[in-house]
């Protein structure tokens, strides 16, 4: 399959239903279900559900080019996230609820999404449940416009069999592709602001250091496609030290990227009416969500230390192979 023939109509969806203003809405409290029915609507939510299941049959490194797509667009819904629970649910024979569905790895941690979500998939430890939000309680994390919510409550209903690295593995490499999608349309935005933005009769982009610091963006930005697609190369079973090289890779260059993209932007960059801070508020809420890298530094760590083998062959066999 052509990926660009995949790509480039959920990009035109994307932007016909998410946009900047309809992103608002959603994060004012206002109605998010009239974008996810043109979204459900297109049939993507099903991209990775096997063909015998009325799906596409679609790997996630297939699919990785689309989640990159909602991070480039802020999308304030779990669609990549309904997209793994739905091939999960339809794997296990269980039919997947209409509407959003959150990954929840952690009762601690905040879910991003899960304001606005019907259901959750839940890691038990020992099995997914998948669960209705309202009945875990859901607590908002308090930060402005955030759609986050810690989800403490015990779920119940239908299980399915866990993978074996659980739900955070897939879940940290989901927020990965975020992560580079919206990197990269920071970089656009950027880039364009440093050519339009004429200060003493030139623009500020002719400046040399506005060009490294552009320079050092594309650079973030590159490592954490890379990272990204390395990530999602092994499908929805995602190894442990995969993932977390994924997560390290690009919750680092997460805060870099904002912070620099609002260097260039300069204070128009702050303020609410300008769509810079819709995509930089998600980076550092995806750089968090389920293990930042620090959290996923030490499980990288501790698992080579306890591997007895050589480094370079450990990282061969355990992240490239």
């Amino acid at each position: 399959m052509d990926m660009n023939e995949l790509l480039e109509p959920f990009v035109r969806m994307l932007d016909a239903v998410a946009t900047p203003a309809a992103i608002r809405a959603v994060e004012a409290g206002g109605d998010w279900r009239a974008m996810w029915d043109e979204i459900a609507a297109s049939g993507f939510l099903d991209a990775m559900v096997a063909e015998e299941h009325g799906g596409a049959g679609l790997t996630l490194a297939q699919v990785q080019p689309l989640i990159e797509a909602l991070g480039a667009r802020a999308v304030p819904l779990p669609v990549a996230e309904t997209m793994v629970a739905r091939k999960l649910l339809a794997d296990a024979g269980l039919a997947a609820p209409d509407g959003p569905v959150v990954l929840a790895t952690s009762a601690a941690w905040p879910v991003p999404c899960a304001l606005v979500a019907s259901h959750a998939l839940v890691d038990t430890g020992a099995a997914l449940v998948l669960a209705e939000v309202a009945a875990l309680s859901p607590r908002a994390t308090g930060v402005v416009h955030s759609l986050a919510a810690v989800l403490p409550g015990a779920p119940q209903g239908p299980a399915l069999p866990r993978p074996e690295a659980g739900l955070r593995a897939v879940a940290a490499v989901l927020r990965a592709c975020l992560i580079a999608g919206g990197a990269a349309r920071l970089c656009d935005m950027a880039t364009a602001h440093a050519g339009d933005r004429v200060q003493f009769g030139k623009p500020i982009g002719r400046q040399q250091a506005l060009q490294q610091m552009l320079a050092v963006m594309a650079e973030d930005m590159i490592a954490c496609r890379i990272a990204a697609q390395l990530g999602a190369s092994r499908g929805i079973a995602v190894p442990e030290a995969l993932a977390a090289t994924a997560k390290v890779t690009t919750s680092a260059a997460a805060p870099r990227v904002a912070a620099s993209a609002h260097a260039v932007h300069g204070a128009i960059g702050i303020s609410e009416e300008y769509d810079l801070q819709l995509l930089t508020r998600r980076l550092h809420e995806w750089r968090l969500a389920d293990g930042s890298e620090g959290y996923w530094a030490a499980l990288l760590g501790a698992a080579r230390l306890g591997s007895g083998v050589d480094s370079v062959e450990w990282v061969r066999e355990s992240v490239f192979y």
